[in-house]
């Protein structure tokens, strides 16, 4: 865990938000970029760069929020976190407004972009035209050669961020974030904090809950990160969720996971050695196919596209599946690219202590990886070293902590089907926040998360955190 901090001056938990109209977020993620309706306001709030130094330079941290439709029933401010890291808070929360209405008529609803995020001193590495060179770069290396192409263009990368947003990099950890939380928490006039966070934000609540027990009021996490793995088992985690993910899609269209599975080794076997036409000048390559392929299973909403795009494909046209990739990388259509990953991987690495070479894949992590996914296993034993290679800022800790002993009951959600983050992250949250807090509830699906999903598993997040009804600890929602 980071060094203990000193308390913050009054100058920081005392300060006035001056709330206002919001201008058009920065597109940070690649899918929100207009500005929001009236009833969302816009504010910075001042935040220490470093909190060993509480008193010296700040950094601003954007918010948005819109104020509870009731009144004189306000519990008080519900904050949101999306995910990512590096999703903008700012940009995501007004999107999903017809989701959290019900929230909204007796909580403030409010989020923000973290530190390193979008508004927020965002983290930015390179240009549109580097982005997409990096694209190209083989993340399957088969031979030495290859091999030391990628972990060049991996060590490239921290590199390019170092010279571009050095600056902010040793502080964009979840911890600092957490402590972000904590004086949004005081500003906002709230002597609880109550959280709602999806997918990376479950591990942001947990590491809140960890350092600041006391503070916890109603606090629920849906599409749970498993706080028991270091760099490279939740990593391999994500291997088996996505192949698992990718077996129920094939179930779904009466094809067995074996066949299927099989198939798609192939398509992207032949696109590694020769990419294919995706129109407009551009193409199709088995790194770019695995990355469409990976965006259509966060829900099965997307199935129907996914089908679509593997039969094109096979027939040599790779634009439907090239569509997909772009929309998880963020590439618009004039070719201008999110960072959302370049601050997901300046978090990531400021948390991550281990660094895994070239040799730990060959030695010891892709033979397994692709016994546990022969589609997604080696393009993420490979992404296990070269994610944070010659990182220029050390990591923080192997595992997130987030034991909380005295803290409130958490609601932790888990999904079966979740390709991102596997259902048996969930018990292990649960477990590690400790006995009495973890609440675990499990909902049936083949979603990236429940929330909005799962009328059931929407009905007891709203429960708990509109009246503060905890469920039964192992509830399983089927609907």
């Amino acid at each position: 865990m980071p060094v203990t901090t000193a308390a913050l001056p009054a100058a920081l938990t005392g300060q006035k938000l001056d709330w206002s109209a919001c201008k058009a977020p920065v597109k940070a993620d690649g899918m929100y970029a207009e500005k929001p309706g009236a009833r969302w306001q816009c504010a910075t709030l001042k935040a220490p760069l470093d909190y060993t130094k509480p008193g010296g330079e700040t950094l601003g941290i954007a918010l948005i929020r819109t104020v509870a439709k009731d009144s004189g029933k306000r519990i008080g401010s519900l904050l949101f976190n999306f995910g990512g890291p590096g999703g903008s808070g700012v940009a995501a929360l007004p999107s999903g407004d017809d989701v959290i209405d019900k929230l909204g008529r007796t909580y403030d609803l409010v989020s923000f972009d973290p530190r390193g995020v979008a508004q927020s001193s965002g983290v930015v590495c390179r240009d549109d035209k580097a982005i997409a060179a990096s694209h190209r770069v083989d993340s399957t290396p088969d031979t030495p050669a290859e091999q030391r192409a990628f972990m060049a263009a991996s060590a490239a990368f921290g590199a390019d961020c170092a010279r571009r947003s050095g600056k902010v990099l040793p502080h964009v950890g979840t911890a600092n974030t957490a402590r972000d939380m904590d004086l949004m928490r005081q500003v906002l006039g709230d002597a609880k904090l109550h959280y709602l966070g999806f997918s990376y934000g479950t591990e942001l609540g947990g590491v809140y809950a960890h350092l600041f027990p006391a503070k916890v009021g109603r606090l629920a996490m849906d599409g749970v990160v498993d706080p028991t793995a270091d760099l490279a088992r939740g990593t391999r985690n994500q291997a088996v969720g996505f192949q698992r993910a990718l077996e129920n899609y094939y179930k779904s269209r009466d094809i067995g996971a074996a066949e299927g599975t099989a198939r798609t080794v192939r398509l992207l076997q032949r696109l590694d050695a020769r990419p294919i036409a995706a129109g407009d000048g551009r193409e199709l390559t088995e790194h770019m196919a695995r990355t469409g392929i990976i965006q259509s299973l966060y829900s099965e909403e997307y199935w129907p596209y996914l089908t679509d795009a593997l039969k094109a494909a096979e027939k040599g046209n790779g634009s439907e599946l090239l569509a997909l990739a772009d929309m998880y990388t963020g590439r618009d259509e004039k070719g201008r690219y999110s960072t959302q990953d370049h601050a997901q991987r300046a978090i990531s690495c400021a948390d991550a202590a281990s660094r895994p070479t070239a040799a730990d894949v060959t030695s010891r992590h892709l033979a397994d990886f692709t016994a546990a996914s022969p589609v997604f296993g080696p393009y993420l034993a490979w992404d296990v070293a070269g994610w944070c290679a010659d990182w220029p800022v050390d990591g923080a800790w192997e595992k997130p902590p987030v034991s909380a002993k005295g803290a409130a009951p958490i609601l932790v959600v888990g999904t079966t089907g979740d390709p991102a983050t596997p259902v048996e992250g969930a018990a292990r949250m649960a477990n590690g926040l400790g006995t009495g807090v973890g609440v675990l509830v499990t909902s049936k699906g083949e979603n990236h998360g429940s929330y909005g999903f799962s009328k059931c598993a929407t009905r007891l997040v709203d429960d708990y955190l509109l009246k503060g009804k905890v469920p039964r600890s192992g509830t399983v929602c089927s609907s």
